[in-house]
């Protein structure tokens, strides 16, 4: 039996830059088009910009195996362009959430656009796309990403070594994007009888949570060791560690996944346990014409508040109305607004 429906698809057009990405204010445009063979009764047609997070895994013990998993829906929103008044859906709902969007093997954040035709008796024809959206940092003065950090370290040594070593670090502020410099300036005072190295390690911290529960996984990102510090002296030590270009950025808002970053920068000192200091870091995707090198193109995307819909649709039949070839309906105008957006870190 020859199929009433050729094909359905939605799809947008492309941001103007290199990454095909939108940010907070942009205007998004596209079409919905569906392809008829022969007239038929449509009792929908519709398109929604939909934004979630789920996580889910499982854990094996002897025969049981447990299986944990949550979602976070924030935001669902849907326009008709053509709707029977007696057919059933879910209510649309409001935007929820503030929250950042990139993928792993426990959890995801995905938001798309869904294109969906409802017939009678007939099972919903369906298309989706991806859309790549990244937000807007806020890098003023009082932003938190702009503060610099300070820590101070001191540990007396005993054993096989004697006197103590002294460590005051300063980083020159916390937010860094894809490819740049984090710059490490470390006083350092060796009143030890060895010799001792300062070393630098990036690591990054996926948390998911679910069911009361919290799956966490850490993974060393980048090692940097410095030169030798001679026993009974001082110096001022400055180290430039390069942000990886495709670095995934932090996730700070979302209450079931978060990806944190620390830089770690301790002295390695012999027989002795090392003096340690730990700095929240937070990494931001490169954005179009900034200083850095671009990133590559983005296979996820970043969302805070989800956009207002505005369509234009191109004169649609009345709702339950025959509906013959070459039926095409274009949408308009998926505007995420600035003013639905706030600060994207906590």
């Amino acid at each position: 039996m020859c199929s009433t429906v050729k094909s359905l698809s939605v799809s947008y057009e492309p941001a103007a830059n290199l990454n095909n990405t939108f940010s907070n204010g942009d205007w998004v445009s596209g079409q919905v088009t569906l392809e008829l063979l022969k007239d038929c009764q449509v009792e929908s047609l519709s398109v929604e910009f939909k934004g979630k997070a789920d996580v889910l895994w499982t854990v094996h013990t002897g025969n049981t195996t447990i299986v944990y998993s949550s979602k976070e829906k924030y935001f669902s929103t849907k326009h008709h362009f053509i709707r029977d008044p007696s057919h059933k859906e879910d209510h649309d709902e409001t935007p929820m959430a503030n929250q950042h969007g990139e993928t792993s093997s426990y959890g995801k954040i995905v938001y798309s656009l869904k294109a969906v035709l409802s017939r009678s008796m007939r099972i919903n024809k369906k298309d989706s796309t991806k859309i790549n959206f990244i937000a807007k940092e806020d890098l003023s003065s009082g932003s938190m990403l702009m503060e610099p950090q300070r820590e101070s370290k001191e540990k007396k040594l005993k054993l096989l070594n004697s006197g103590k070593v002294t460590m005051d670090v300063n980083l020159e502020k916390t937010g860094f994007f894809q490819g740049e410099g984090l710059k490490v300036v470390a006083y350092i005072v060796n009143n030890s009888s060895r010799e001792i190295k300062p070393k630098y390690t990036v690591y990054r911290k996926h948390s998911f949570f679910a069911n009361g529960t919290r799956n966490v996984h850490t993974k060393d990102l980048i090692k940097e060791v410095g030169e030798p510090i001679p026993a009974s002296t001082s110096q001022k030590v400055t180290k430039v560690i390069s942000i990886p270009h495709d670095a995934e950025p932090s996730i700070l808002t979302c209450s079931i996944i978060k990806a944190e970053y620390r830089l770690r920068v301790y002295l390695d000192v012999k027989y002795a346990s090392d003096p340690e200091i730990k700095f929240p870091i937070v990494f931001l995707r490169a954005h179009q014409g900034s200083s850095f090198a671009p990133p590559p193109a983005a296979s996820d995307f970043e969302c805070p508040y989800p956009p207002a819909w505005g369509f234009s649709p191109a004169q649609p039949p009345a709702t339950g109305q025959p509906m013959g070839p070459p039926p095409s309906y274009e949408a308009h105008g998926f505007y995420p607004h600035p003013s639905n957006f706030g600060n994207t870190h906590q």
